[in-house]
């Protein structure tokens, strides 16, 4: 073992990728067949992925303050703490290293049922395919931070590149495909909860905007980088998704895709016949794998954060020679694990979500608390159009958290119960570890 400080070793350009092979993932494939469902207008449907990136460009904007003025690894755990102090740090840390892991045992899972569709034989093992699947990814990070951070870049440029393919492809198909009549449109569902489903759908495919915050203590050139790279990686995916989208709903009609599963392979597969949406499949596969990846850098700087506050195992604090917490993974390793023989992680994952917004919403006010109670500090990254373009992002997440919570009560139930669970557990961390009221920050 090396010590208990992670090193600077990540390039200029990783905060960039880490952001966008955050955010580019399964949501992407999937939820436009989700959306069709409530919406088939073309421009109404384009409208709402271009609302959803204004409004997430918007929000990094003004996030990116907060990440420049955070320079340690750790992600939103991080930044919560800095701005609040560690109660609500505790509370947000904690469900965010559960709801990764649980999101990294999910998709083990997804990687073994998807390579089932291309050889049967496979899905009698799928629980050990997926135990598989994930400890190999945790062995990689064995290999240290630079192989998993090059891992991690390679993967995003691949994926990204994967989808201005398909998007070239659709647009050309698109020309001249003759979409029989009954495919053209559909019975479509009204009410608030079909709507509350496309507002969470566009957040799900869009999350993950505060990707390179995980990694502020190990990127070169500190917070300022990382609040620059995000933005940077957010843009590339903002771009590739207006793309991809424009083409989907150039090439075929919303309404042929209503509530498909994988909607970009049943484009393809209108498009170009059957069997073309095989090369949806493959993508779905590396897109997974490579969220194994980033899923477990992101879990284990979590846990190490955490652990180095006081608030998980000291042996969570433990670095290899080649910087990989290496406490923090196996713990990792171990959830995830036991998530993918449980099967529990579909309801950790609704647990967390209406969280996750509410995290946003957090970490915006934040730049306003910071701004009252170090007004004196180094900004290395100053927010745009501050204070008006807080209080217009802390607003509209207020209010997509409450439409969500209006149409989906179940989650907010789980997430006041999860709430009322962390109390006394961080009480009793405090009585254990004599902690200190505040998180000290320092580059």
């Amino acid at each position: 073992m090396a010590g208990h400080e992670l090193k600077r070793v990540l390039g200029k350009g990783f905060s960039m990728a880490a952001c966008a092979g955050l955010i580019i993932g399964l949501g992407i494939l999937r939820t436009p067949g989700e959306i069709a469902t409530s919406v088939q207008d073309p421009l109404v449907y384009m409208a709402l992925w271009v609302g959803g990136g204004v409004m997430v460009l918007l929000s990094l904007a003004v996030a990116a303050e907060l990440i420049a003025l955070t320079p340690r690894s750790g992600g939103i755990y991080a930044l919560i703490a800095h701005a609040y102090g560690r109660y609500p740090g505790f509370l947000i840390g904690w469900t965010d290293w559960v709801a990764n892991a649980a999101s990294g045992a999910l998709k083990a899972v997804v990687v073994v049922e998807y390579l089932a569709l291309l050889n049967p034989a496979i899905s009698t093992y799928t629980m050990e395919g997926a135990l598989l699947v994930t400890t190999c990814f945790a062995l990689l990070q064995l290999g240290g931070v630079r192989l998993g951070g090059g891992v991690l870049q390679a993967g995003a440029a691949i994926v990204g590149f994967l989808m201005l393919c398909l998007a070239g492809s659709l647009f050309y198909g698109g020309l001249t495909i003759d979409v029989p009549a009954p495919l053209r449109s559909a019975a479509v569902p009204g009410g608030i909860t079909s709507w509350g489903l496309v507002a969470a759908a566009v957040v799900f495919t869009y999350d993950g905007w505060l990707g390179a915050s995980y990694f502020g203590g190990e990127i070169r050139g500190g917070g300022r980088m990382a609040a620059i790279g995000s933005i940077r990686g957010l843009l590339v995916v903002i771009a590739i998704y207006l793309g991809l989208n424009a083409a989907l709903v150039f090439s075929v009609p919303l309404a042929s895709l209503q509530g498909h599963d994988l909607a970009l392979a049943g484009a393809l597969e209108l498009v170009f016949g059957p069997g073309a949406g095989l090369w949806i499949i493959l993508t779905a596969i590396l897109i997974l794998l490579a969220h194994q990846n980033i899923q477990y850098m992101v879990g284990t700087r979590i846990l190490y954060a955490l652990s180095v506050d006081g608030m998980g195992a000291s042996s969570a604090t433990a670095i290899s020679n080649g910087g990989t917490p290496v406490g923090a993974l196996l713990f990792s390793w171990l959830l995830t694990c036991v998530l993918i023989m449980a099967g529990g992680w579909a309801f950790l994952l609704s647990m967390a979500t209406l969280l996750w917004m509410i995290m946003y919403v957090a970490i915006i006010v934040g730049v306003f608390r910071l701004r009252a109670t170090e007004p004196a500090a180094n900004r290395p990254y100053r927010a745009w159009g501050f204070p008006a373009s807080g209080v217009v992002c802390a607003l509209f997440w207020v209010a997509v958290s409450l439409f969500v919570a209006i149409t989906d009560p179940r989650s907010s139930l789980y997430s006041l119960a999860l709430v009322a669970i962390s109390a006394p557990a961080y009480l009793w961390l405090k009585r254990k570890r004599h902690l200190e009221p505040q998180i000290k920050v320092s580059d």
